[in-house]
């Protein structure tokens, strides 16, 4: 058997529609989780705002936010999956297809970046990340839409032969000259080493990492503790109202490189935006997130 570019279609525009009405589950539990760890009355009220506004959106069906991003998809093909069409043209479609059907409408944020012309199609869309897994005998696929929250402040720099010192104060520095913009408590996604294009992908992927999932290798998981604590004592706190929880998590991703060593920096807004689901080679489809 072999998954069909109509079932793809589907499950991609079914996981982008599904990821603007609700927050993740362990995103609502580090929600939980700050507003009992949190001193400052005005940010305690900002995150029952924003926990009761999760609650309705996923209730009534609503947008969380008006601000539905862009497409994004990251893919894991399966070495041993098998297909009978165009997987890149099925998802376009299926994005196609959501923009005339959903309810409410998209906004179309969709921008040519040398004429601003806004829309819904455009040259690279939606934006897709495909990997192998070996063995596998499906489709992993996460849906992760880029809006102004979680894009717009993204950051690189490249280091030669930096210390853990180094990185820590960048990944520091462009948390303090972000602010309160990218929609705190946000999710921060720190990808160190490989090259330049590797490791904003590695940055970005490791903001999907559920809150609360420490990186397995000791030492990146006392970076990510490190940051988290020095993230939350600058003070933006909830929406920028001040307190002690201007991030949920800060996730660490890093690969080997030359001596010369990038360092990025991503964010995912307090929405949190993710969704995930495994299509197998007799089209059964398997809910993860």
């Amino acid at each position: 058997m072999a998954i069909t570019p109509e079932i793809i279609k589907q499950v991609t525009a079914q996981l982008y529609d599904r990821s603007l009405r609700g927050i993740p589950a362990d995103t609502m539990r580090g929600l939980e989780l700050a507003d009992r760890s949190e001193s400052n009355e005005t940010a305690r009220h900002t995150l029952k705002i924003m926990m009761k506004s999760a609650n309705a959106a996923s209730a009534g069906g609503h947008f969380i936010c008006s601000d539905a991003g862009i497409p994004v998809f990251f893919i894991k093909v399966g070495t041993q999956a098998n297909f009978s069409g165009n997987v890149r043209q099925a998802i376009t479609d299926g994005f196609a297809e959501l923009v005339k059907t959903i309810q409410p409408p998209l906004l179309p944020h969709v921008t040519h970046p040398l004429t601003l012309e806004r829309g819904y199609e455009g040259k690279g869309m939606p934006i897709v990340t495909f990997d192998l897994e070996d063995g596998a005998d499906y489709i992993d696929i996460t849906c992760s839409p880029k809006a102004l929250g979680s894009g717009r402040w993204a950051a690189m720099e490249i280091f030669s032969f930096p210390d853990l010192d180094t990185i820590e104060a960048y990944v520091l520095d462009v948390v303090i000259r972000a602010g309160s913009q990218p929609c705190p408590p946000v999710v921060i996604g720190v990808g160190i080493g490989g090259t330049f294009d590797y490791a904003a992908k590695m940055a970005k992927e490791a903001t999907l990492r559920p809150i609360g999932e420490s990186h397995p290798e000791p030492l990146v998981a006392d970076i990510e503790k490190r940051l988290l604590k020095a993230v939350n004592q600058t003070g933006f706190g909830p929406m920028g109202t001040g307190g002690d929880n201007t991030a949920m998590s800060v996730h660490v991703n890093y690969a080997a490189g030359h001596g010369f060593t990038p360092v990025a920096v991503a964010f995912n807004c307090w929405i949190n935006r993710r969704t995930r689901a495994r299509i197998f080679n007799d089209c059964s489809i398997e809910i993860l997130e």
